[in-house]
């Protein structure tokens, strides 16, 4: 039978990208859901029900521009992600989360997430403890958020003081962007209304030509590092085992 990867985008702008295209090159079938849809951007508290996880083999939580911690979304939305994250693991489905979907991961099994220090926006070297998961090179970065591990996480890579990776049997959270395309990053920099980009002291056209730059780059370790997830981490004895 063949294997099933579900995309959540939990606003209508974070998009699979070249995770989308390693998972198809891995031989799954890709489906998506939207979470908050274009048209509640500017009031996104809404109560969602969410497909039921067990009827795949892999759930990727993708990003979103509002904090995990919100009171608003935890008590809608995000509260039912969190429960059907926890169901998905207990059922022995592997996940894989970006970004704020690495954050949920956090939240789900007992870690936390707060404001970061510093946000963190544009092109990073990662210091990786594990390149057959998070192979080493730049990877892309938009976030003003940090985890704290959950209990029994290990982490795999980081960025400076910052968490960028762990693993915690089934599941594999990342802070960075690896699903990041030209295209993609133009969607996210034109949506841009409160001056992120600029206020931290980028240009978009420097961003994107660095982007364009790495594309073919960036698609390769992709490609390793969904390999690397789905025969590292994946293939984990099921809880009940």
């Amino acid at each position: 039978m063949t294997p099933k990867v579900l995309f959540v985008y939990n606003e209508h702008l974070a998009t699979e990208g070249l995770l989308g295209e390693a998972f198809v090159a891995g031989g799954f079938d890709v489906d998506t859901f939207t979470v908050v849809p274009a048209e509640r951007v500017d009031d996104p508290a809404c109560d969602v029900v969410f497909p039921d996880p067990r009827h795949y083999d892999v759930v990727v939580p993708l990003g979103a521009r509002w904090p995990v911690y919100d009171d608003a979304l935890r008590r809608t939305w995000v509260g039912a992600e969190l429960q059907m994250l926890r169901a998905a693991a207990d059922a022995g489905v592997a996940l894989l989360g970006v970004c704020f979907g690495g954050q949920l991961l956090a939240e789900a099994f007992g870690g936390s997430v707060q404001r970061s220090p510093a946000p963190e926006i544009g092109w990073y070297d990662i210091d990786t403890r594990d390149c057959a998961l998070v192979p080493g090179g730049p990877w892309f970065q938009w976030h003003f958020d940090r985890w704290t591990l959950p209990p029994r996480a290990i982490e795999i890579a980081s960025c400076g003081s910052t968490s960028a990776a762990f693993v915690l049997g089934r599941t594999l959270a990342l802070q960075f962007h690896p699903e990041i395309t030209p295209a993609l990053l133009a969607s996210w920099l034109a949506d841009d209304r409160d001056g992120e980009v600029v206020e931290f002291g980028l240009v978009h056209h420097e961003l994107l030509s660095r982007t364009t730059e790495l594309r073919d780059d960036a698609a390769a370790r992709v490609q390793r590092l969904v390999r690397g997830f789905v025969s590292h981490v994946a293939r984990q004895p099921c809880p009940s085992s």
